[in-house]
């Protein structure tokens, strides 16, 4: 019994080694890729989407690089917790498609988009309040104007809060690896395009019947200027039910239609 679970704590740890390498890696090559190509490349042809913001600070960077290394050790942390518990048969994490057919994978993914939404909403509400900022999200909004580099940036805390999320989910509701491996991909990117200071679509996007329940760059940007506002990851649902979504957000979406036009 003791060398079964030394074998278990042993492949915890190459687990959790290995995936702090590909978190990191994944980090500052996509971070830096976005950068190098929003920030300097294509910089001009996009200039007129800019948000009214200042060029970003190597050393605002440089913070937020620090405060990812860390949640990059956390995640890393977590994601190994799954994998001990799925190699041990506590998950319900499952691999042959036919065990809930087909539908169930679109079904699932949905699902656990609006589920982490809703989690993300009121966890990060709760963050904002005056006795928790500091300790648990100022770190997020130490920059001041977001880059791509903020998109991973919190404070340990958070970053342990955030993580428990899926840590958790895997134990209560059934999914295909491929399912929760493509919403960690969907976090990833969305939080990064959030984070990006660019509208990368027109405004017409955010105007049409499914754009508007959508999130995008300068939805976000709102929440980093004004505290109280904005606190959606995915979708404009909650922000908009309980009243933190800027009433003059649809309005400067209709000005930059007719700007464009």
């Amino acid at each position: 019994m003791q060398q079964n679970l030394f074998l278990v704590i042993n492949k915890f740890c190459l687990d959790w080694l290995a995936l702090f390498g590909i978190i990191i890696s994944r980090y500052f090559l996509i971070c830096g890729v976005t950068h190098l190509l929003f920030y300097s490349i294509f910089l001009k042809p996009i200039d007129k989407r800019n948000l009214g913001r200042q060029p970003p600070l190597w050393k605002s960077i440089k913070k937020d690089m620090e405060l990812s290394l860390l949640c990059a050790i956390i995640f890393a942390f977590c994601a190994a917790l799954i994998i001990t518990g799925y190699d041990l048969g506590f998950t319900r994490l499952y691999t042959s498609v036919n065990k809930y057919g087909l539908w169930y994978l679109g079904i699932s993914f949905i699902l656990l988009l609006v589920l982490q939404d809703a989690y993300f909403y009121f966890m990060h509400k709760v963050f904002h309040h005056p006795l928790l900022f500091k300790k648990l999200h100022y770190g997020h909004h130490r920059s001041g104007e977001p880059t791509p580099w903020t998109s991973f940036a919190f404070d340990p805390g958070e970053a342990v809060i955030q993580a428990i999320f899926f840590v958790c989910i895997v134990f209560v509701l059934p999914l295909h690896y491929i399912t929760l491996l493509t919403a960690l991909l969907v976090m990833t990117v969305w939080a990064l395009f959030n984070h990006i200071g660019f509208e990368l679509f027109p405004s017409s996007f955010y105007s049409n019947w499914l754009g508007k329940w959508f999130i995008g760059s300068k939805h976000h940007l709102i929440h980093h200027r004004k505290y109280t506002l904005h606190y959606g990851l995915y979708f404009t649902f909650w922000d908009k039910l309980l009243g933190t979504h800027d009433p003059n957000y649809e309005n400067q979406k209709i000005a930059a239609m007719k700007k464009q036009i």
